[in-house]
């Protein structure tokens, strides 16, 4: 199939692109990388007035480390964070988790926002800036605002960004000392979404652990620590308060059972890596 008609605004601003949003709200969708939101309208079932097209904006494409967090503008692509020089050692569970996501070739024209921006339950780089309770730098003609990732997924593709708005940047916080990171996944195959991922942080004093793929949006609860008699029953509790259903990849007891499974061993492993 082909998209149904649309006006094309290449933005050469900020100022630009963010008149455009102001006129048009709900009807037009911005494209960045375009892994998504191409296929979308070719099988039509995106049917924006106008597509804006922000990549050419100017200093959006910044990947800043600095004050405890990883600064990534809205045009960095997910490849070029991958390949950021330390990232492991500024973020080891955002390093860890970039190689899950898609495919190399996805991941040289895909950006971190846009992937924030459509909100896939099943997507790593929401999951991952949850588990850190990151942050979302959101602009419009009416100011900027920064919401807590915990916050801003709402459901399936569904997110709290007005129509108006652009996200012009996330933060990801940097490591803590004492802290432990981990990351697992299982899917079909490598490179599919995820049947079940898992986003581990593990202190002295206590662990979260942040699950997508499961319910509409990734989830995050703190637990006991590895090693607590408690941590067995509330990962079983956490389990079953997730709302997971069957579908064509997984029946929910399915997904359940590896939250309990694979919960537990990406939280082992995040507090084996406590620096």
């Amino acid at each position: 199939m082909k998209p149904a008609a649309f006006d094309y605004v290449r933005a050469e601003s900020l100022d630009e692109a963010l008149d455009v949003l102001a006129a048009e709200g709900a009807d037009a969708t911005i494209l960045a990388g375009g892994q998504t939101l191409v296929p979308m309208l070719n099988m039509r079932m995106a049917r924006p007035r106008v597509v804006l097209d922000i990549m050419r904006l100017p200093g959006l494409d910044r990947i800043d480390i600095a004050e405890g967090a990883i600064r990534v503008g809205a045009t960095v692509r997910q490849r070029a964070l991958e390949r950021q020089a330390d990232l492991g050692k500024h973020q080891p569970l955002l390093a860890a988790a970039l190689p899950w996501i898609g495919h190399a070739q996805t991941r040289n024209r895909g950006t971190v926002c846009g992937s924030v921006a459509n909100a896939d339950p099943s997507a790593e780089l929401p999951l991952v800036l949850v588990a850190l309770r990151g942050e979302i730098e959101l602009r419009s003609r009416r100011g900027a605002r920064r919401a807590a990732a915990n916050a801003f997924f709402t459901g399936i593709m569904s997110t709290e960004r007005k129509d108006d708005e652009l996200i012009e940047a996330v933060s990801f916080p940097t490591a803590h000392a004492g802290a432990g990171y981990a990351f697992r996944e299982i899917g079909r195959r490598h490179g599919d979404f995820a049947i079940v991922a898992c986003a581990a942080v593990v202190d002295t004093h206590k662990a979260r652990l942040a699950i997508g793929g499961v319910a509409d949006r990734p989830i995050l609860r703190e637990l006991p620590l590895p090693g607590s008699a408690d941590l067995t029953d509330a990962l079983d509790a956490f389990a079953a308060d997730l709302d997971a259903r069957d579908d064509l990849h997984a029946t929910a007891a399915y997904r359940r059972a590896l939250v309990r499974r694979l919960g537990l061993q990406t939280l082992q492993e995040a507090a084996a890596c406590r620096a």
